[in-house]
């Protein structure tokens, strides 16, 4: 079964301005970050000893392509063109391949991963939206983590529930209040800019299902005592 569909949801009030605004912020952030790697990079390949440099060329490359896959979804949305095509996917699959992404970064800082999902778990959803989701969520974990990350999907009555933890310091306390902001409230001058949230709050409620809404939710605790984001379709 493949459906399409498109996002209706008034309670978003994109205001574009904001997101295009918090979306330089970040890239330009990440630039800086990738050409102060490829100088030490130049130095260091002299040596034969790159791998960390290139781990942080990829994770910051990693990042900035997620911003601007954001910004092209958001600015969809606000013109109201963002197609939402659901089809049935296994969601080991999905979580293996952001792992495979990510793997160099991985490697690099020694970070241990725990996948906890039974391989015959299927749901209906936007792959490239789900999974843009998900990748932003797990860059975040391996940005913060001390060197554990956790993975768990399940159905929680009837619906699909899949988190990410890390054992790192957790989300501070601006980043879960900014969990019940919308756009046009958040603060684009603080050190977290809001705009990871807001898209993966804006793609989980693009997927309904028996007048359900799917919803993110942001932690502090669960097994490895440090963020836990969870998200939740129907």
């Amino acid at each position: 079964m493949k459906i399409e569909s498109t996002i209706v949801d008034k309670t978003t009030q994109i205001d574009f301005a904001s997101v295009l605004a918090s979306s330089v912020h970040d890239m330009k952030n990440s630039l800086c970050l990738l050409i102060q790697s490829i100088d030490n990079l130049s130095e260091q390949a002299k040596a034969l000893n790159a791998d960390s440099e290139l781990a942080k060329l990829h994770y910051e490359a990693s990042r900035l392509n997620t911003n601007l896959l954001q910004l092209l979804s958001l600015y969809r949305a606000e013109k109201d063109q963002l197609p939402i095509n659901i089809d049935e996917y296994h969601i080991l699959d999905i979580a293996e391949e952001i792992i495979t992404q990510n793997q160099l970064y991985l490697d690099s800082r020694k970070i241990q991963v725990e996948i906890d999902i039974e391989p015959d778990l299927t749901w209906y959803l936007d792959l490239d939206l789900i999974s843009n989701l998900l990748n932003d969520v797990f860059i975040n974990a391996m940005r913060y983590t001390n060197n554990k990350i956790f993975i768990q999907a399940a159905l929680n009555k009837n619906q699909l529930v899949v988190t990410v933890e890390d054992d790192g310091s957790g989300y501070t306390e601006n980043m879960l209040k900014q969990t019940e902001l919308n756009m046009h409230e958040i603060n684009l001058t603080s050190g977290h800019t809001g705009l990871g949230l807001f898209f993966a709050k804006l793609i989980a409620r693009s997927h309904q299902n028996n007048n359900l809404t799917g919803q993110v939710e942001l932690k502090n605790g669960g097994r490895l005592g440090g963020s836990q984001f969870i998200l939740t379709l129907p």
